[in-house]
């Protein structure tokens, strides 16, 4: 090598050398800065970010591309709302006793939490208060929380054939079904289907297959499992992704749809109110739907104001004489 050759040289490789360090001392001040990010989520802890807004949701419930989410068959929890309550689901994902084949008439009741037992131990539940009332009927809990009637409606075609039920009683959450029916995705941010009118005027479900929420990335992500960063990228793609979706209230049609449903299948079809409302009292009374509601019900102060153990006794027993007249009757009556 010349002595020219070698003054060229030494310049790149000191060039290269400098460009080195200096992407590896960028590299160093990005994963800093990253890493000060990441304590700084966790620090702060944004609900947002989180696997569930509820302790132990995610052990006993999982990502269902027809119901958006759906109870894990044979799981069980401690779940905390208000209160602690023990939760066990049976084969078919229901908080309820193992169903059985059995000549009594079956009895099957469809709702959101309240019907599941939201801060209420499982024995404590009004279908459990009616199985001692009426040992001549089988009772049947399909309650499921978050649940819209649109999801309550899918639910109860989806089960039918294992519960073949007698009597279908809608458990109607007049808080909030409405809003439920309405939109894509409730409860800080898991996605469902929902009811909407076609242009040809027909009432079609939409939304299938249910997007995965964050939460479900959460979960099933490596990245987002271990990393808030991922997380929070996950959470903008998400929302950019499937924004909300309102829909005109469809609440009406999908209890009609549910009637249909049910008396096509040879049973009978009641609803129970979670307190009065005049809208849905009409539509029902005009459909010729035996009806009661719960609004002296009482109800914890907080946390979606679900029914005390004592609001569960005055569920049950307001249900009592539904029941009674549509064939379903304890041992004295």
């Amino acid at each position: 090598m010349s002595a020219s050759d070698a003054t060229r040289t030494l310049p790149a490789k000191g060039r290269a050398r400098r460009l080195g360090r200096e992407i590896l001392l960028h590299l160093a001040v990005l994963a800093a800065v990253l890493g000060l990010v990441e304590f700084i989520l966790r620090a702060v802890d944004l609900r947002e970010l989180r696997d569930s807004y509820e302790p132990g949701r995610t052990i006993l419930f999982h990502y269902d591309a027809e119901l958006g989410w759906a109870p894990i068959p044979n799981a069980s929890s401690a779940f905390t709302g208000t209160r602690t309550v023990e939760v066990r689901n049976n084969s078919l994902g229901l908080r309820d006793v193992e169903p059985e084949r059995t000549p009594k008439p079956t009895v099957m009741f469809v709702g959101d939490s309240f019907v599941w037992g939201y801060d209420v131990e499982a024995h404590e539940r009004f279908t459990e208060l009616l199985r001692r009332e009426l040992p001549a009927a089988r009772i049947v809990n399909a309650g499921v929380p978050g649940y819209g009637t649109d999801q309550e409606y899918l639910l109860l075609g989806r089960i039918w054939n294992a519960v073949a039920p007698d009597v279908v009683v809608l458990m109607y959450c007049t808080g909030n079904d409405r809003l439920d029916n309405s939109l894509n995705m409730r409860n800080g941010g898991y996605y469902k289907p929902y009811l909407a009118r076609a242009p040809d005027g027909a009432w079609r479900f939409a939304g299938q297959p249910v997007p995965w929420s964050r939460h479900v990335y959460f979960r099933e992500n490596a990245l987002a499992r271990h990393l808030w960063l991922a997380r929070a990228a996950v959470t903008g793609f998400v929302q950019l992704r499937h924004p909300e979706i309102e829909v005109p209230d469809p609440t009406e049609p999908l209890v009609d749809m549910m009637r249909n449903l049910v008396v096509a299948r040879g049973a009978k079809f009641l609803v129970g109110l979670q307190y009065r409302e005049p809208q849905i009292e009409a539509f029902l009374r005009a459909r010729g739907i035996p009806f009661t509601a719960f609004d002296d019900a009482p109800v914890y102060p907080s946390d979606g104001n679900h029914w005390t153990p004592e609001g569960h006794v005055v569920v049950a027993h307001r249900l009592a004489p539904l029941l009674a007249a549509a064939g379903i009757a304890g041992p004295d009556r």
